[in-house]
């Protein structure tokens, strides 16, 4: 019998680094709809949804459950998509499974983010009060509230709402069990993944003194406010969000440069370092964030082969100071001189003699001066 497995939206390459987003308590994975296309760029996103919201079955979990048993459920999709250490981004609800998932399994999480959730909810009475409530007379009358607890005056996401109200009442009080249950101070400082907390000023269900318990908690945990921002910050604050979990996650600037470096070598980054100025300073970071952060690292390809296609189109644009140097990356890549010379040798033919002529008297005076500093563009 096939196992029953939370529904689920993946996006992006499947050979990225995968990252797992949940989402809060009343809400389906569109609470992630203006951030994970996105963070698909550069990572195999897979949103999920809670037991009886949005496409999950609501018998996945029943009354009495636990945020371990919700952690339960990631990880069997996790396990169902080949997906063994993950990143993880949650809010609410979903950040306290990330919490569960840092201190229980820590070799699942490569890094983590906790968005407007907490290491505790506030006791167990008013989520017990609230499961029987829901329990009694069902979810439209909470419905009713939801933009007063999760977005600030003025502000709403109809369609976050309506699943709200759609979602199933056992499965929502079910839920709420699991929030009366929670309570993961005591094992805060056992998270060793790389840990970013991301409050919303303006939220009145996990104030910003929430996320503070956690990042002082949490060994190097790094805390972002966002103003203006209430509960559900990734639908009302979404560029804000992504900007920092894009810095948080990686595959940005950071590890663009380390591949740069690798790629380049130290002498040529430091020259274009030296010559950044503040007219220059976003486009070197725009270079090191997609082209190396997120094309260069994607092992698709492997750097010979990502050597040979950047040599091509150099040649076809005819850009032979920029020639010069990424034979000189060829090299460093692996590529011997005689198969450099087959990939130019192939450019006569489909961009043309002038060209190859061009880049073959390039290349030549690259590979006589191995050793010679490149004087070309900053890259």
């Amino acid at each position: 019998m096939t196992e029953k497995l939370l529904n689920h939206r993946a996006e992006g390459p499947t050979s990225a680094s995968p990252l797992l987003l949940g989402p809060s308590l009343g809400t389906s994975y569109a609470l992630w709809d203006k951030v994970a296309p996105e963070l698909s760029i550069g990572h195999r996103v897979v949103r999920w949804d809670l037991p009886g919201h949005g496409a999950s079955a609501a018998d996945l979990i029943g009354a009495g459950a636990t945020v371990g048993d919700l952690a339960g459920l990631v990880l069997a999709l996790a396990d169902s998509l080949g997906i063994g250490r993950f990143a993880y981004a949650g809010v609410s609800l979903g950040g306290a499974v990330g919490l569960h998932l840092a201190v229980h399994h820590p070799e699942r999480v490569s890094s983590l983010a906790v968005i407007c959730s907490s290491a505790h909810f506030n006791g167990s009475r008013p989520w017990e009060e609230r499961a029987a409530l829901v329990r009694r007379e069902g979810l439209a009358g909470l419905a009713e509230g939801a933009n007063d607890r999760w977005f600030t005056p003025g502000f709403t996401v109809p369609e976050l709402v309506r699943d709200h109200r759609d979602a199933d009442p056992g499965a929502y009080a079910a839920c709420c069990d699991a929030l009366a249950a929670f309570d993961l101070r005591e094992r805060l400082p056992e998270i060793s993944s790389p840990t970013l907390l991301i409050a919303g000023r303006e939220d009145p269900a996990t104030p910003p003194a929430h996320l503070r318990e956690i990042a002082d908690a949490v060994p190097g945990a790094t805390l972002v406010e966002l103003p203006g921002a209430s509960h559900l910050a990734p639908a009302q604050c979404p560029e804000a969000v992504l900007t920092a979990l894009r810095a948080h996650f990686g595959g940005g600037a950071k590890r663009g440069m380390e591949v740069r470096r690798e790629v380049l070598g130290d002498a040529h980054v430091d020259r274009a370092q030296a010559r950044q100025t503040p007219f220059t300073a976003r486009f070197q970071d725009f270079i090191s964030r997609y082209a190396w952060g997120e094309i260069w690292t994607d092992p698709t390809l492997s750097r010979r082969e990502r050597s040979m296609i950047t040599l091509t189109a150099l040649v076809a644009h005819g850009h032979y100071d920029e020639l010069a140097m990424h034979v000189r990356a060829a090299r460093r890549n692996g590529l011997t001189p005689e198969e450099i010379g087959a990939v130019l040798l192939q450019t006569a033919v489909y961009c043309g003699v002038p060209a190859a002529n061009s880049a073959f008297t390039a290349a030549q005076r690259v590979l006589a001066e191995e050793a010679e500093p490149d004087a070309g563009t900053a890259r």
